[in-house]
């Protein structure tokens, strides 16, 4: 029955190619949110005339045209959607929205259907869920439990699987801490890669679109379709990391030593230890740091002078309208008017020397993983005090953007009390793809169940695997396929390193090629040739930067130059070769599969 079914990306899609139709699963839809009975998470339903002409606008099921044909989804409203009314959460402040925001506007495009418009903390400001004058969103987990904000409805919603994805915002971690609290993905992307245009501003600078799903590979699914540049927005970006990526098989994570870490609950760090474990077994080398600077860097968001970019997004209307805001959010904003234009340039600089310290804490390390949130927010806490609840979800959010890093949160097992729990992993910005991979597997292996529902998280979907190599290239990137003294480890692989290249992935070509041991050449080298009756050989696939790859051609001695190899897959990338005449008194090693194996056999 289509009540039962998964709204996920592929699970609808495989519907729609046997017969579903997109009206039965707008419908379902609807119906899903009606039984939830909760009242507080949608502030806008789309009409029935705007759900059927999105729905005529699809065209004919063609997923090559539109990668997300007939996928529902939320925003959150303080987003622009065309037709509809933008509130963030303030009625006063509400208007119709003449445009859509660019990233709405995409993913219209790529196929998907906006079902409404969800609830937040007003104005984006706060990380409970609760700061809405309206009737605030139930914890889709634990109705006790706060919603978490300022994404609260974005992020229910999705738990209750009312839709596939939905957008949220995110800049001090409004995109990750209702995730965390509703055992969902939160994708926070690298800053500028997604349009801000036609979204309220919070803080400009700061400010990015999230989103939400019950899956990795769904989140990262949609980022693909909303990663553009915008001309429109001053603070967009070309995003230059991969598309994809697969696995290292060496990686180091970062995590905070056990005199910073910061956890409020036993369970909370029984729960963090065992993710921990999970990546040992992984391969992952563990390395603690200090967090106290990262902790520093959080503090300047709301004990800081950019509390002013709040209030200055909303001038005049505060001004205008003060009684209008929420009494906390307006104590928050309005607190901005004790910084001087002094402190905002010493908060500049104090920043800019943590970001320092903060880099070279973190060189050579991969990633960070940490505790999404350090301990669960019940209602009644808020009650108590508005404030304190709401720092202490901020604690492992806060200084992500300040930094220009990327994010995710990911659910991993239950803790001992049955209540969710949930890791992020943190990475430089444009490193999406790795922290996307790795969060994937992390998903798929830890979390039994899909958000509030009883979908279980399947074991058997698969990885994050790239189409096409390219798309696991950087813009400034182009492959190199080793074959030999190139290789990892191996006497020549410096020659890439040095030039700023990285390791990508172990393959083999087509069984077209011959090996060949090189006489004379000191370190032992191979050569590589076309052989219609030949082998399929053992290699390397390399990224360098382009600019490095003409010093990289000068080192590279005859008979050896750089021309096309064919991978196993048929994909064609650039490597390392041999030109047959250089072939003299040379051993044909190609029965051992590849360089590695030969290397092996000389040395026992």
């Amino acid at each position: 029955m289509l009540a039962n079914l998964p709204f996920t990306i592929d699970t609808l899609h495989k519907a729609y190619f046997s017969g579903l139709k997109p009206t039965e699963v707008i419908t379902e839809s609807l119906a899903r949110i009606s039984n939830t009975h909760d009242d507080g998470i949608y502030l806008y339903m789309a009409s029935s005339s705007q759900l059927s002409k999105a729905i005529e606008e699809l065209g004919p099921f063609d997923l090559d045209l539109k990668p997300l044909w007939g996928i529902p989804f939320a925003v959150k409203d303080n987003i622009d959607v065309e037709g509809m009314p933008t509130t963030a959460g303030c009625e006063e402040y509400k208007y119709i929205a003449k445009q859509d925001a660019q990233v709405i506007s995409l993913l219209k495009n790529a196929g998907a259907i906006v079902i409404g418009k969800t609830n937040l903390d007003q104005f984006a400001t706060g990380l409970i869920g609760l700061r809405t004058p309206y009737p605030a969103p139930k914890n889709a987990i634990n109705p006790e439990l706060v919603p978490g904000g300022s994404s609260s409805g974005s992020s229910v919603t999705v738990s209750h699987n009312h839709v596939c994805f939905s957008l949220g915002t995110d800049t001090a971690g409004s995109g990750r801490v209702p995730a965390a609290l509703n055992n969902i993905v939160g994708l926070k992307p690298t800053l500028g890669s997604i349009s801000s245009q036609g979204v309220v501003p919070a803080c400009r600078t700061l400010d990015t679109v999230s989103i939400f799903a019950l899956t990795v590979e769904d989140a990262s699914q949609v980022y693909a379709q909303c990663r553009e540049y915008d001309e429109k927005d001053a603070f967009s970006v070309h995003y230059i990391g991969p598309k994809n990526q697969k696995i290292p098989t060496q990686f180091s994570i970062a995590i905070p030593d056990s005199n910073s870490l910061i956890i409020d609950e036993p369970e909370q760090k029984e729960a963090y230890l065992q993710a921990l474990d999970y990546w040992k077994n992984k391969g992952a080398k563990l390395v603690e740091i200090d967090f106290q600077p990262f902790y520093e860097v959080a503090k300047l968001l709301y004990e800081g002078p950019w509390v002013a970019e709040r209030l200055d997004a909303l001038s005049p209307f505060i001004e205008e309208q003060p009684q209008a805001l929420h009494p906390i959010t307006r104590k928050i904003i309005t607190a901005a008017h004790q910084f001087s234009a002094r402190d905002t340039f010493n908060a500049f600089y104090r920043l800019q020397a943590l970001r320092k310290k903060t880099k070279f804490i973190l060189k050579g390390i991969d990633l960070m993983c940490v505790p999404s949130i350090s301990g669960m927010i019940y209602t009644q806490d808020v009650e108590l005090d508005p404030i304190a609840p709401n720092n202490r979800l901020g604690v492992y959010t806060n200084f992500v953007n300040l930094l220009d890093l990327c994010a995710i949160a990911v659910p991993g097992k239950l803790r001992s009390d049955q209540l969710p729990s949930s890791i992020t992993l943190i990475a430089n910005s444009h490193c999406d793809a790795l922290i996307h991979t790795l969060a994937a597997d992390y998903h798929r292996n830890q979390c039994a169940y899909l958000g509030a529902t009883k979908h279980s998280v399947e074991l058997s979907a698969a990885d994050l695997k790239p189409t096409n190599i390219k798309d696991m290239l950087c813009e400034h990137e182009m492959v190199i396929a080793a074959v030999g003294a190139h290789m990892k480890d191996l006497p020549l692989n410096h020659q890439l390193t040095d030039k700023g290249a990285r390791f990508i992935m172990s393959t083999k070509t087509e069984a077209k090629y011959s090996l060949y041991c090189l006489a004379g050449k000191k370190p032992l080298q191979p050569g590589l040739i076309k052989n219609n009756e030949g082998n399929s050989i053992d290699l390397e696939i390399w990224a360098i930067p382009k600019d490095k790859v003409g010093d990289l051609i000068g080192q590279i001695p005859s008979p050896l130059y750089i021309g096309n190899v064919t991978l196993e897959d048929q994909q064609q990338v650039k490597g390392f070769l041999c030109e047959s005449q250089g072939l003299n008194d040379s051993q044909d090693i190609s029965q051992f599969g590849g360089w590695r194996k030969f290397i092996l056999s000389n040395d026992g």
